[in-house]
């Protein structure tokens, strides 16, 4: 409804074609339905997948554990070699090899860093526009913003993790410095 008003201040009712009053409720419910539809990450390890939507879900994981071959993916998704990621878990080759082939668990804190870097990787990806090439070139440029070190290199500690993601947050939002 448009209201007009006369001089005299009196309101008069215009009829136009008005759009849909925004249902609040429906939205909220639309909302609910399509996070609970599709889980927000994934990595598939062992020929399980390890699917997540909240940081409680990633909790419950990662008290479960994720297994050593997930040392593997990870490597895979950020292109550093496997030896590369070992030496940021601090983990000899030798123990990894014996445990991948026990198809031992990782523990919290390694654990806690795999789901870290699915996460990292996939917002990068989107704040890159899906393309993984040009992410994958930014993880290896110093970065002025980042102490003038490579993104890459601060993928061994979850701080150095945050403050990879608070660059691609910069990235994604136009603000460089």
């Amino acid at each position: 409804m448009l209201y007009i008003y006369s001089i005299n201040a009196t309101p008069m009712k215009k009829e136009m074609n008005e759009p849909a009053i925004f249902d609040t409720r429906k939205s909220i419910r639309r909302a609910r339905v399509a996070a609970a539809s599709s889980p927000k990450w994934r990595f598939e390890s062992e020929g399980v997948e390890y699917a997540w939507q909240s940081t409680l879900d990633r909790v419950d994981i990662i008290r479960r554990g994720v297994p050593y071959s997930s040392i593997e993916v990870i490597s895979k998704r950020i292109n550093v070699p496997v030896k590369s990621v070992l030496t940021m878990f601090g983990l000899p080759q030798t123990t990894y090899n014996k445990k991948r082939r026990e198809k031992s668990l990782l523990n919290g804190r390694d654990s806690e860093v795999i789901l870290l870097l699915t996460e990292l990787v996939d917002y990068g990806i989107e704040v890159f526009n899906q393309e993984e090439d040009k992410f994958q070139r930014w993880m290896k440029k110093p970065n002025y913003s980042l102490g003038n070190n490579t993104p890459e290199s601060l993928l061994d500690s979850n701080t150095g993790i945050q403050e990879v993601r608070n660059c691609l947050n910069r990235i994604e939002f136009g603000n460089f410095a």
